[in-house]
């Protein structure tokens, strides 16, 4: 009986750190962390201090988490309704509102505290900054109300580009706000695709996501125009700014042309859902590489190789 009665508190326990865990929307968060790692490279031109990296990423995952869980509270009587999010720790009752906002200012305040102590001020303010417009602007002012919200909205998504750089530099140099532009770009193609697969879960509640409101025509397109306007975004980073070099250049366009071919045929069937899923999973698996192929560029060893090549070419 006692072995059956601690297996059981355990058990709960367990549960309790799941349901908080799950207020966090996990696997939102790594995307946020890879944007704030390659800007941090890039600020720092590939030599970054680990202690600070690991600083800054913790500052950031406290700081995301915060916001989502602020998210939940505010959208759980949504979240009851829609059959994908009824079943979230706060529509089910597994945790409770009050607990979830104490959860949610812990972890904004050790967010701000990491952040402020062993990188700067100013990241701390930004990572802020971000809780604050996720919750504040998107969630709040234009989720419910507006075909326009996840594009303005994507702003809070992009304000992890400026923490890195900010925490590497203790600034915002203008490569930090083209990052910026790149996530807040590439925010639309990714999330309409994914609204495409879901719309009548959106349209029962009211959200008026523009696949509900517009239809799925006008939101292919938009992916196609936001697309179209992404691609040439990254290589801002290349020319004129010169914070990346060819490797970059050359990952950034590779990803980008699939890009183009998947929004371009889903552009010309847009009512094809697994055209739309398609488009969805590859904008995740483009962000996650293109960052990567800014940390690969920025880093002192491909310098070297680039420079040598070139001076062998011209030779």
């Amino acid at each position: 009986m006692i072995e059956t009665s601690v297996s059981r508190h355990h058990q709960n326990f367990f549960q309790v750190i799941q349901s908080y865990y799950q207020l966090t929307k996990p696997r939102i968060i790594p995307l946020l962390l890879i944007t704030t790692a390659a800007s941090m490279w890039i600020a720092s031109q590939g030599k970054v201090d680990p202690v600070l990296l690991v600083a800054t990423l913790s500052g950031g995952t406290f700081a995301a988490g915060a916001a989502q869980t602020i998210n939940c509270i505010y959208d759980r009587d949504i979240d009851y309704d829609m059959e994908r999010t009824r079943h979230r720790p706060l529509p089910s009752g597994r945790v409770q509102p009050r607990d979830a906002l104490i959860f949610a200012i812990a972890l904004a305040v050790i967010s701000f505290t990491l952040l402020a102590v062993f990188a700067n001020l100013l990241s701390a303010l930004l990572a802020m900054s971000g809780i604050v417009f996720y919750v504040g602007i998107y969630t709040h002012l234009l989720k419910r109300h507006t075909t326009q919200n996840i594009v303005i909205g994507g702003a809070a998504g992009a304000i992890p580009a400026l923490v890195g750089w900010a925490a590497a530099t203790g600034s915002l140099g203008l490569p930090a706000w083209v990052i910026f532009a790149i996530v807040f770009l590439w925010t639309p193609p990714h999330f309409w695709a994914l609204a495409l697969m879901i719309r009548d879960d959106y349209a029962k509640v009211g959200v008026p996501m523009l696949p509900v409101i517009a239809g799925d025509t006008a939101t292919t397109r938009q992916i196609w125009l936001y697309t179209l306007i992404l691609i040439p975004t990254t290589l801002l980073l290349v020319y004129p700014l010169h914070v990346s070099g060819i490797v970059y250049a050359g990952i950034a366009l590779v990803l980008g042309s699939i890009f183009i071919k998947k929004a371009w045929a889903l552009l010309h069937d847009s009512s094809n859902q697994q055209q739309a899923r398609s488009l969805f999973l590859y904008s995740i698996l483009y962000m996650m590489l293109l960052c990567a192929g800014m940390v690969i560029d920025s880093l002192p060893i491909t310098h070297q190789v680039t420079t040598t090549v070139m001076a062998f070419s011209g030779q």
